[in-house]
């Protein structure tokens, strides 16, 4: 199943929404948090997605409709060092 490692970053009003975990249950996508920082105002994740291209393309394009800003990442994160 392809991966993708992307960075989401969040605005003030999308840090108090449980995002992630909704991406998860509405497409058919596995989330995997690598990284993440998070406070009142802002914050970001580094995510890593398994599923199908097309169910990955559609979850991020659900969290750009959200106001999330959407990255791709590189590997060498905490978990895979």
């Amino acid at each position: 199943m392809p991966e993708r490692h992307v960075r989401l970053t969040f605005g003030a009003e999308q840090v108090r929404e449980p995002l992630v975990y909704q991406m998860g249950h509405q497409f058919k996508v596995v989330t995997s948090i690598r990284m993440a920082s998070i406070d009142r105002s802002v914050g970001w994740v580094i995510l890593g997605l398994e599923g199908d291209e097309d169910e990955i393309n559609r979850a991020l394009d659900w969290a750009r409709a959200k106001g999330v800003r959407v990255d791709d990442a590189t590997l060498g994160d905490v978990v895979e060092g």
